[in-house]
């Protein structure tokens, strides 16, 4: 099946790469929609405040709430330049600078989400990210979903192209003769989406590879077992493929959790993924004490983790490895999702051991610099040709002597 994937992502990568809009256009036809054109592929403006007329009206305001928790968090993250000047006029320092195009790729379809489109956007634009280019797959009679669209123009994308799967991506790092190349492509998608972006990694930046859905719940016998279970199928039901685990020093709550979980999932309308995903991935652990839960949880390096003890904020120190912390036994997965501010696209398949969430970090750049005086010069000299005469690269010791002289 893999190797199916790759072969056909590239083919598209290499018709986009050679064919440029005629292959975009083509591959948007064969895959999503044959109302798509050279002159319609760019979403008008006309489509967007159409847009605004039939998304729900309560959830326009949900949607500009959550944009304002977003973009407070995402602001803490903001870096800024510095110079240092030491002795004898050495002057030192870093520029930091904004991506100046990204591309971000939106799942449509019956997979709309603009939690996505939110999360994805606010970073590069509080980065300072001039121009955010969103494309996203349309539906079969050529629209964008409206929530979609809505979700972009209060993010702040400047354009929206009807435009998915691997050909997207291949139009962003490669760029076509109606669309530019990015700097920098983020954003989910399906396996074919991954693959691409894998292929184009070195043309553009890319932010992580995802994996399955993942959640991990630390319990002690002080948690509800209602909300363990709930919040377990909370991630079961994204994908057959995720993984829902609780680590509990409790006997008794393991218990009371299996029971929940028989009640609750059949109220749910994707019982049969959940059943599924709990089958395959999911997991209850059993632990002597609560210490051996934390040791466990960060050999597993969760995509979320939520803390069900009486003091989370006295484990906090102890966790190493998560990519999104939730603290309590009101804090649950889905609050990070959707409203409460820090980014959910997050490291999974073990790698928060050492990727981070996405942030404005993911949209900017550093340069560092360097300036020394002839006499600041002069005192490093020799320890320059010293280093250089080690390492047999006689012409950077040169590039020293002409200046000693």
């Amino acid at each position: 099946m893999q190797d199916e994937v790759c072969k056909s992502v590239d083919k598209i990568l290499s018709d986009i790469k050679n064919y440029g809009d005629d292959a975009l256009i083509k591959y948007t036809n064969k895959f999503d929609s044959q109302n798509i054109s050279k002159e319609n592929i760019c979403v008008s403006r006309e489509e967007i405040e159409n847009a605004y007329k039939t998304v729900d009206k309560k959830f326009l305001d949900v949607l500009r709430r959550a944009a304002e928790n977003i973009m407070f968090f995402h602001e803490k993250q903001k870096r800024n330049s510095w110079i240092v000047t030491k002795e004898n006029g050495v002057i030192l320092g870093q520029k930091v600078m904004a991506l100046e195009r990204v591309g971000v790729y939106v799942p449509g379809g019956t997979a709309a989400y603009p939690s996505s489109v939110l999360m994805n956007v606010i970073p590069a634009k509080i980065a300072g990210v001039k121009d955010i280019v969103m494309v996203t797959p349309p539906l079969k009679d050529g629209s964008i979903n409206s929530n979609i669209l809505v979700a972009a123009d209060i993010a702040g994308v400047s354009k929206i192209y009807k435009i998915g799967g691997a050909q997207a991506v291949g139009a962003l790092a490669f760029g076509t003769d109606i669309i530019d190349k990015v700097d920098k492509v983020v954003g989910p998608g399906n396996v074919f989406v991954a693959e691409a972006k894998k292929s184009v990694f070195g043309y553009v930046g890319i932010d992580m590879i995802a994996g399955p859905s993942e959640i991990l719940i630390l319990a002690d016998g002080s948690a509800n077992p209602k909300y363990i279970a709930a919040d377990l199928m909370s991630q079961a039901e994204h994908d057959k493929l995720a993984s829902a685990i609780l680590i509990t020093d409790s006997e008794e709550l393991s218990e009371k959790v299996t029971i929940e979980l028989q009640r609750q999932v059949k109220t749910l309308s994707r019982k049969n993924i959940i059943l599924e995903s709990l089958k395959n991935y999911g997991l209850i652990i059993v632990t002597d004490n609560i210490e051996n839960g934390i040791r466990l949880s960060n050999i597993i390096a969760p995509e979320h983790l939520e803390l069900c003890v009486r003091e989370p904020f006295s484990i906090l120190e102890s966790i190493k490895n998560a990519g999104s912390i939730f603290m309590g036994n009101f804090a649950p997965e889905p609050l990070g999702d959707y409203i409460a501010g820090p980014n959910h696209v997050l490291p999974t398949s073990g790698t928060a051991r050492f990727f981070s969430p996405l942030s404005v970090d993911d949209f900017i750049k550093k340069s560092s610099f360097t300036y020394y005086t002839r006499k600041s010069f002069s005192k490093v000299g020799n320890d320059i040709i010293k280093f250089a005469d080690i390492e047999g690269l006689t012409a950077h010791a040169n590039s020293v002597k002409v200046r000693l002289k």
